[in-house]
C-alpha cells in the first residue's frame, strides 16, 4: 500500500498583500517515492505551493492559511524551517538567490558543513558532485561570475548533496541548453530511482520533463487544482491549451497531419507512439520568397576576453534591418558577452558599423538609442519598487510628459499581461512575471533594435505567445529583433534565421528548420533536433520537410 508522504485537505493560502487567496481549497496526497510535476500559468500558485513545501511559507512570507497541510503526518507549518530543510531540499528558480559561498566549492559544502560532515567525506562528496554535473574546472570561481545555466547546475548540486527524502525542483531547465536541460532530466530520474526519493518537479518545459517518466501530473489554474491524473490522460484532452501550458511539438505537429490525438492510448512519449502509416502531402508551397533585407548593424572581426583566454573569437555577423534572429548555443559558448559587445558594454577589438557608419566610439547612452537590451535576470535590471515606475523609468529619464507615459506604459503592460498588476509593487510578483516587467520596461523605449537574452524563460504558453506577438508586431513595422535563447520551438516558431555560437566563435549561419535537421552542428552547440525530427523517422518522412510543414501549418493558423 503507498504510503502519504505529503497531504493538503481543503487548504488555502492567501498572501499579507493581497486581497484573495493564492492557493484555494486544494487537496493532494503526494506518496512516498512518487515523481510529480506541477505544471500550472504563470502566476496560478504553482511556485506558492512549492514554497509551502520547502518552508519559505510561512517562516519567510507570511499570510493567512486554512485546512491542513501534513508532511509525514506532522503540521507542516508547525514544523521549524531548519527541521523542515532535512525533510525538504529545493532547488530555486533564482539561482542568485541559492548562492552562499564564495566560490563553487565553498557552496557545495555548506549544507554538509551544516551537518558537521568530516573533512575528508566532505571533500570526497564535493567532488563526486561536481563531476556528476560538470562543475570540475569551476569549482574556484565565484557562482555569481558563471553564465545561467552554469548557475543552474551549482544550485542543483548544492542541494542533492545532502540527500533530503523530498527532492522540489523550481523550474530546473530555466537557464539550461536543451541537451544540459535533457541531461538534468536525465540526472533527476537517475537520483530518483536510485535513491527512491520524492520528487516534485515544477516546470514551464513540460515535454522536456516528459523525457523521463513522471507518475503524475497535477495542473494548477487560478490557485485550484484543475487536473491530477497522468501523463497520457492529461496529453489527450484540451485542457493545456485552456489554461496557456504548451503541449509537446510533436503532438501538436500530429493533430496537423490529421491524427486523434485523444484516441491514442501512449502520447507521453514520442518515442513510443503508435501511429497508423498514412499518405501526406508536404510538398513545399510554390511562390514562397525568402525576405530581403537592407543592411543595419555589422560586427567584423570582434574579439574579447583576458590575453590568452579569449571569450569572443574573430566574430564577424550581419544583422539586417527587420530580421528577426535568433542567437543560440551551449552554456558559457559566449552568447550572453556577444549581446553586451552589441550593446557596448564592454570594449572589444574589431569594428561596428550602423548603416555603414562608425559606431565603435559610441558611448553607452547613444548605443542604447539604437539597441535595446533585456538581461536574462529581471532582478539585475530592476531599481524601482512598483511595476508601474519601473516600465516608466526611462521615459522620464528622457523628459516625457507624465500624460504620455501613462498611455505608453498602460499599452505596453497590456500586451505583457501586466496591466491588472500595475499597481502592484514587485516584491510581490513570481520570477516569471518580474521578467514580464524587464520587458516591458525595454519595450516601451522602441529602439530600433530589441535584444532579448532568453526572453520567455519562465513564461506560460499564453504569456508567452502575447510577448513573442508583440515582438511580431513590432518587427512588422521595421524593428530588428535578436533573441539569445535555449528553446528550440521558439527558434523555429519566431526566427528567420539561427546563428550558431560556441566556444566564442560562430559555427553556422542558416535557417532555423535547417539547423534542426543538422545533428553535426546540433551537437557541437549542446543542442538537440526537435520531436518533429523523431516523429518524422518513426513517419519515414524527411524531417525538413515534415518540419516546414510544421511551420506553414502554425502560420496558416495564426493568419
Amino acid at each position: 500500500m503507498k504510503k502519504t508522504i505529503i497531504e493538503f485537505n481543503n487548504f488555502s493560502f492567501q498572501y499579507q498583500v493581497q486581497m484573495e487567496p493564492t492557493l484555494k481549497n486544494i487537496n493532494l496526497r503526494i506518496y512516498e517515492g512518487e515523481k510529480v510535476l506541477i505544471v500550472g500559468p504563470s502566476g496560478s500558485g504553482k511556485s506558492t505551493l512549492g514554497q509551502c513545501l520547502n518552508g519559505l511559507i510561512p517562516n519567510i512570507y507570511k499570510g493567512q492559511a486554512s485546512g491542513d497541510f501534513l508532511i509525514k503526518g506532522q503540521s507542516a507549518f508547525e514544523t521549524s524551517i531548519y527541521d523542515k530543510s532535512s525533510l525538504v531540499s529545493t532547488v530555486l528558480q533564482d539561482t542568485d538567490g541559492q548562492f552562499i559561498g564564495l566560490s563553487v566549492a565553498e557552496d557545495l559544502a555548506f549544507a554538509l558543513e551544516n551537518d558537521m560532515i568530516n573533512l575528508p567525506e566532505m571533500k570526497a562528496k564535493v567532488r563526486d558532485w561536481s563531476e556528476r554535473l560538470d562543475l570540475t574546472t569551476l569549482l574556484t570561481h565565484r557562482p555569481q561570475d558563471l553564465s545561467g545555466g552554469q548557475k543552474q547546475r551549482v544550485s542543483l548540486a548544492g542541494i542533492l548533496i545532502d540527500e533530503s527524502p523530498i527532492l522540489l525542483f523550481d523550474e530546473p531547465l530555466a537557464n539550461l541548453d536543451p541537451k544540459s536541460g535533457q541531461d538534468t532530466i536525465e540526472l533527476i530520474e537517475q537520483l530518483h530511482r536510485e535513491g527512491r526519493t520524492t520528487t516534485i518537479i515544477i516546470e514551464h518545459r513540460l515535454e522536456d520533463v516528459l523525457h523521463c517518466p513522471v507518475d503524475r501530473i497535477v495542473l494548477i489554474a487560478d490557485g485550484e487544482i484543475a487536473f491530477n491524473g497522468s501523463p497520457n490522460q492529461l496529453l489527450g484532452k484540451t485542457i493545456l491549451e485552456e489554461n496557456g501550458i504548451r503541449e509537446p511539438l510533436y503532438i501538436t505537429t500530429l493533430r496537423q497531419l490529421g491524427y486523434q490525438v485523444e484516441k491514442m492510448k501512449t502520447l507521453a512519449n514520442v518515442e513510443h507512439l503508435e501511429l497508423r502509416r498514412q499518405e501526406f502531402d508536404l510538398t513545399p508551397m510554390i511562390g514562397t520568397k525568402k525576405k530581403k533585407f537592407a543592411p543595419l548593424l555589422d560586427l567584423e572581426g570582434i574579439s574579447f576576453g583576458y590575453e590568452k583566454d579569449l571569450i569572443l573569437k574573430n566574430v564577424q555577423l550581419s544583422i539586417p534591418k527587420g530580421q528577426r534572429l535568433a542567437i543560440v548555443g551551449k552554456n558559457g559558448a559566449g552568447k550572453s558577452t556577444l549581446a553586451k559587445a552589441i550593446c557596448g558594454f564592454i570594449q572589444t577589438k574589431g569594428e561596428y558599423r550602423w548603416q555603414g557608419q562608425d559606431i565603435k566610439g559610441d558611448s553607452i547612452k547613444e548605443r542604447a538609442e539604437r539597441i535595446g537590451y533585456v538581461l536574462q535576470n529581471p532582478n539585475q535590471m530592476i531599481s524601482c519598487s512598483m511595476i508601474f515606475d519601473e516600465v516608466a523609468l526611462g521615459l522620464r529619464l528622457r523628459g516625457m510628459e507624465e500624460n504620455e507615459i501613462e498611455e505608453r506604459v498602460h499599452n505596453v503592460l497590456k500586451t505583457c499581461g501586466l496591466y491588472e498588476m500595475r499597481k502592484w509593487p514587485i516584491s510581490a510578483l513570481s520570477f516569471g512575471q518580474k521578467k514580464r516587467v524587464t520587458i516591458a520596461s525595454i519595450l516601451v523605449l522602441d529602439p530600433e533594435i530589441i535584444l532579448l537574452d532568453e526572453p520567455t524563460a519562465g513564461q506560460d504558453q499564453r504569456n508567452y505567445t502575447e510577448i513573442m506577438n508583440f515582438l511580431d508586431q513590432l518587427n512588422e513595422n521595421g524593428h530588428t529583433i535578436v533573441m539569445i535563447t535555449h528553446d528550440m520551438q521558439l527558434m523555429l516558431d519566431y526566427s528567420d534565421r539561427a546563428v550558431v555560437v560556441t566556444d566564442g566563435k560562430i559555427i553556422g549561419d542558416l535557417s532555423p528548420a535547417e539547423l534542426l535537421t543538422r545533428p553535426d552542428l546540433l551537437e557541437k552547440a549542446n543542442l538537440r533536433e526537435t520531436s518533429i525530427f523523431t516523429l518524422a523517422k518513426k513517419l519515414g518522412v524527411d524531417p525538413l520537410a515534415l518540419t516546414e510543414f510544421y511551420m506553414r501549418e502554425r502560420s496558416s493558423h495564426e493568419s
